[in-house]
C-alpha cells in the first residue's frame, strides 16, 4: 500500500518561496503519475502539478506555472514543489497525491489518485 508524507509548509510573505516535499512508501509500480493539489476554505481540490515518474514528463495550472517547479528523483520516491514568487492566493491546503497510472491529459483531476497525504498548510501573507 501507497503511503504518502508531506513536509516544508509554513508561512511566508509575498514574493516569498517555500519548498514542499512528498516523501512515497510502498509499491512503486503503483506510483506513475504523482501529483500536487490544493485547497483553500470553500474552494474545490485545485490539480497544479504533476510529475510522470517514468519519462519525468511535468505538468502545470496556469495559476502557478512560471512559479512552481515540480521534480521527483529518480524513482519517485520523493516528489518536491518549489514554490517561488508566492502570492497571497496561494494560501491553502497542499496535498501529495499518487496516480497507478501515467499522467494523462486530465492531469488535474483528483479522480486519476488513488493515494493522498494528510496535507500541509501553507500561508502566504501581503
Amino acid at each position: 500500500q501507497v503511503q504518502l508524507v508531506e513536509s516544508g509548509g509554513g508561512s511566508v510573505q509575498a514574493g516569498g518561496s517555500l519548498r514542499l516535499s512528498c516523501v512515497a512508501s510502498g509499491p512503486s509500480y503503483r506510483r506513475n503519475c504523482m501529483g500536487w493539489f490544493r485547497q483553500a476554505p470553500g474552494d474545490e481540490r485545485e490539480g497544479i502539478a504533476s510529475v510522470n515518474i517514468g519519462n519525468d514528463h511535468t505538468f502545470y495550472s496556469d495559476s502557478v506555472k512560471g512559479r512552481f517547479t515540480i521534480s521527483q528523483d529518480n524513482a519517485g520516491n520523493t516528489v518536491t514543489l518549489q514554490m517561488n514568487s508566492l502570492k497571497p492566493e496561494d494560501t491553502a491546503m497542499y496535498y501529495c497525491a499518487a496516480g497507478t497510472r501515467a499522467c494523462s491529459a486530465f492531469w488535474f483531476d483528483a479522480s486519476q489518485y488513488y493515494t493522498w497525504g494528510q496535507g500541509i498548510q501553507v500561508t502566504v501573507s501581503s
